[in-house]
């Protein structure tokens, strides 16, 4: 039997690089938070967020967190990153998942504090129209969202020193004032 020619794939497999790499700025502060492919959007999924997310040297994926009805988790790939989770660090090499089950009010963003870009895969539910959420070191941020989108009752959780800042923001920060919007 001679070889088949191919079937066109259908649009739901795709190649990651295909899909455009956009970056994150919070308001009033020059800091990107890292480049994210949305790659389940764009091979249809609709319920669940699946997103490749590259960290360059001294940039964190978001700043800290929790969310109250939304699971998160995020698998590294390449890299090293810290995993910043309610004021602790831990590191993370590729193969190291962190889970965020929902309501927990467990807070957490990943730095790169390494010489090398950290790849990570990061999933959880998709955009919950009911979902509130809590930055524990950026109250401010309660100003940019509606009322209703902000966790008010979170689960009260032991809060450690770091300052949730890449060593590299920290440095910039002090250099340039307000500028970066430390988060402390």
């Amino acid at each position: 039997m001679g070889r088949m020619k191919p079937a066109k794939k259908p649009p739901f497999i795709i190649a990651a690089a295909s899909c455009p790499e956009t970056s994150h700025k919070y308001p009033n502060t020059d800091e990107y938070t890292g480049h994210h492919r949305s790659i389940g959007k764009y091979a249809g999924l609709q319920k669940i967020g699946v997103h490749l997310t590259r960290l360059s040297p001294g940039e964190r994926s978001s700043w800290p967190h929790a969310e109250e009805k939304e699971e998160e988790f995020v698998y590294v790939l390449e890299g090293e990153v810290d995993a910043w989770i309610d004021g602790f660090l831990h590191a993370m090499r590729p193969g190291d998942l962190a889970a965020f089950p929902a309501g927990t009010g467990i807070c957490h963003c990943f730095i790169n504090n390494s010489e090398q870009d950290a790849l990570l895969l990061v999933g959880g539910e998709a955009a919950r129209s009911d979902n509130r959420i809590y930055y524990p070191l950026n109250p401010q941020r309660r100003n940019d969202l509606p009322w209703s989108e902000w966790w008010e009752d979170v689960p009260k959780r032991r809060m450690g020193p770091h300052d949730g800042m890449s060593d590299a923001l920290r440095r910039r920060s002090a250099k340039r004032g307000s500028r970066v919007t430390p988060a402390t």
